[in-house]
């Protein structure tokens, strides 16, 4: 079954109607910015704890960007048994459309960023300490570039786990305040 796609505002009415919104992405995503109503349940947990939903009940599945619902589209299909869409745009086009977002800039930017932002920082350093330091510093460089060929392949990420391990996100993930 292939799930059609609503934009924000038609989702915004069938939402308003009693549709369920339900949010696919990470608790620590959630945790910094979400549309108000909308209940989360991770993509990974989906097929495990599938949504209860009440006989003849309507379904909104989103995401950021409508790119990771719109590539698990069939499973999140499998996982209700209604009439079910998703948002188009996911959150971000919920924004462009000017409707309302509950943000909490005190949690930490999501566990995905940071990795970004630490690989590319750490990347950064090598080179240009490589190139004005020693040499030697283009092996950090190329340890970061092998990490993330590794977390690839095998879908296991070192960096992410320790950056979930930091004091900064201990209360985004475990819903501490």
């Amino acid at each position: 079954m292939s799930l059609k796609t609503l934009s924000p505002a038609a989702a915004q009415r069938l939402i308003a109607d009693g549709a369920l919104l339900i949010d696919i992405r990470n608790p620590d995503e959630h945790a910094r910015e979400h549309i108000p109503g909308g209940r989360l349940i991770p993509l990974g947990q989906m097929s495990a704890q599938p949504p209860a939903v009440p006989p003849g009940a309507t379904v909104v599945f989103h995401c950021r960007s409508g790119q990771r619902t719109q590539m698990n589209a069939a499973a999140l299909a499998a996982c209700v048994n209604c009439e079910a869409y998703l948002l188009e745009g996911g959150l971000d086009g919920w924004k462009r459309a000017g409707l309302p977002v509950a943000a909490d800039r005190s949690q930490p930017l999501e566990l995905n960023r940071q990795v970004q932002i630490a690989a590319g920082s750490l990347a950064l350093a090598g080179a240009v300490l490589g190139a004005t330091v020693s040499p030697w510093f283009h092996l950090l460089s190329g340890f970061v570039g092998a990490g993330l060929v590794f977390a690839g392949l095998s879908g296991f990420c070192g960096m992410a786990h320790l950056l979930a391990r930091m004091p900064w996100n201990r209360r985004a993930l475990t819903g501490q305040r």
